[in-house]
């Protein structure tokens, strides 16, 4: 693998908070007062706006804060031929009985569930939102899709057609082509920083969740291998100087998050079988465990330490920030180390509960920290 630059030292997850303005044109698209390509000039104005604003924080990778979506995944995994969504009734209610800043028990989150025969979109799935994010900023365009194990989590085998896939194989091998096709076009259009989304891989570190995917009769011991051998195969054909990240994501909603517990079960596996950049590991409270795992890291992979929270507004002190990385360092090579906030902030439409200042001000905060631990470079 060649030596890249990305993960930025300070670098972000990519979602931001919708402007009103974007909300309420997307609530009207909704109810079908406005056409698509109404939708599309809002959006279109307001991500310059948040161009503009990330420029002006010093980050380097600049995203186009999930604006076309209503969340982080929903929107991609139904673009793809043969998959629908199965909203579950009652998971924002979950969410709202849920202290700030707690864990949502028994989260029950959409399901993608695929019906027919899995196909890549004719022209991409973000091929042309990152050509008009590309055209927008003299900074690093920066994509986020979610990761291909989206597509079998939450549902298992129960979540895929027996009909239209008897073996799992042949599922796993058309899933993995998607993938692998979105991922070229991205590199064909100019992208050189992908980011993929994997919610599972964290989920999987939470004794309850882990019983629940033995409820679907899969084995979470084998999950991180498989899932690993899912991002290989999407990515295997990526040009040389295309940097590919994965976020390890514990739900992020409304300020409330939907697991917890240390990355000790998938370390091992995840961080030496991946052949990606860099991880994104969430670090902003204990519900994330300790640095141990980053024992784990081996040379040449980026560990971006989400120490900045972005699930509340007040910000961070630096010397706290530089001590947690300090403790990091006592368990991997401070050169291998970046930071950011811990997740996006705003995994979907509603957001978490911060200003769009305060948001700002945490990308800030992440380039000052980098500066006077790592130096400008």
């Amino acid at each position: 693998m060649s030596e890249k630059n990305k993960p930025f030292r300070a670098d972000q997850v990519g979602s931001l908070l919708r402007p009103a303005e974007l909300m309420a044109a997307r609530a009207k698209k909704a109810k079908g007062e406005i056409t698509p390509a109404q939708l599309r000039e809002v959006e279109d104005h307001h991500i310059l706006i948040a161009v503009k604003k990330q420029e002006e924080t010093g980050i380097q990778a600049v995203t186009d804060g999930d604006f076309r979506r209503t969340s982080w995944s929903g929107d991609f995994l139904t673009s793809i031929g043969g998959v629908i969504q199965e909203a579950v009734s009652g998971g924002h209610q979950q969410q709202e009985v849920t202290p700030v800043g707690g864990v949502v028990k028994n989260w029950q989150p959409p399901t993608p569930k695929t019906v027919g025969k899995l196909q890549w979109p004719k022209g991409g799935i973000q091929h042309d939102d990152f050509d008009f994010l590309k055209d927008a900023t003299l900074r690093t365009p920066k994509v986020m899709v979610p990761s291909p194990s989206m597509l079998h989590f939450r549902g298992g085998r129960g979540g895929v057609n027996p009909d239209i896939y008897p073996d799992m194989e042949s599922f796993f091998a058309d899933l993995t082509a998607v993938w692998r096709n979105e991922i070229m076009d991205l590199a064909d259009v100019g992208c050189r920083y992908l980011q993929l989304d994997d919610t599972n891989l964290a989920y999987l570190c939470d004794p309850q969740l882990r019983e629940r995917v033995k409820a679907l009769g899969e084995d979470p011991d084998k999950l991180p291998q498989l899932y690993a051998r899912f991002i290989n195969n999407a990515i295997k054909d990526r040009p040389d100087d295309m940097a590919i990240t994965v976020h390890l994501c514990r739900g992020n909603s409304l300020s409330r998050g939907h697991a917890q517990g240390g990355y000790e079960p998938v370390a091992e596996a995840i961080f030496n079988e991946l052949h990606i950049d860099g991880f994104f590991l969430e670090y902003d409270d204990a519900r994330s465990g300790d640095f141990s795992p980053l024992r784990f890291v081996p040379k040449g992979k980026r560990i971006v330490l989400g120490i900045i929270t972005s699930k509340f507004g007040e910000l961070e002190k630096k010397d706290d920030l530089k001590r947690r990385i300090d403790e990091a360092a006592k368990f991997m090579p401070l050169e291998q180390m970046c930071i950011s906030a811990q997740c996006g902030f705003a995994s979907h439409t509603g957001g978490n509960i911060l200003t769009e200042d305060q948001q700002y001000a945490k990308l800030r905060l992440a380039v000052e920290v980098a500066e006077e631990v790592w130096g400008s470079s």
